[in-house]
């Protein structure tokens, strides 16, 4: 959904992080119009199992779009069984070349404990540094917390949960309604 069509729109905070053999994605529950909140308790994070392999995708931007990309990657990840990163690029190409979904507002955080990805509408599939990657309206926020916590030894869990705590106190569109899923590598 563009501005011009729905302004105001406003997404979500996702947050993936890497530590200690285990990887975690985070996602808040809200979704917001304007200065209103239409709901508080939305489920952004799933757990993917195609060919009963563990995915966990976390999704900011327009459900339907994301639902219809999560779609795309579990049918992707069904052709090649095990390969996350080759499944990403295939999406990715798709995303960015399609006519119909060229079109689509969304951004994923994919998983399956031993890769962990962000996935854009442009053709990017970004395996982020300091094994910590945050998108969506409070993205930054729960990056650079979580970034700073990663020499802790608090575990990725702890450092998803804090770094969205924190995110959801700086943010008005993030709240604390978390959906927490995580992959052992």
């Amino acid at each position: 959904m563009s501005d011009d069509k729905f302004p105001g729109w406003h997404g979500t905070t996702i947050i993936g992080v890497r530590k200690g053999g285990k990887v975690v994605i985070a996602g808040d529950g809200q979704v917001s119009v304007g200065q209103t909140v239409m709901k508080g308790t939305a489920r952004k994070v799933r757990r993917l199992s195609p060919g009963g392999m563990d995915v966990v995708a976390g999704f900011a931007g327009s459900t339907a779009d994301a639902f219809t990309l999560l779609e795309r990657l579990e049918s992707k990840l069904e052709a090649v069984p095990g390969q996350l990163a080759r499944a990403a690029v295939e999406l990715a190409k798709d995303w960015r070349t399609d006519k119909y979904l060229k079109n689509l507002e969304a951004m994923l955080i994919v998983t399956d404990g031993k890769d962990l990805f962000v996935i854009t509408g442009a053709g990017d599939v970004l395996e982020p540094e300091h094994d910590i990657a945050a998108i969506g309206s409070g993205g930054n926020f729960a990056l650079a917390a979580g970034r700073a916590m990663m020499d802790t030894d608090k575990d990725a869990e702890a450092i998803a949960r804090d770094a969205m705590k924190i995110a959801s106190d700086i943010c008005v569109y993030t709240n604390g309604n978390l959906t927490v899923e995580s992959v052992n590598e």
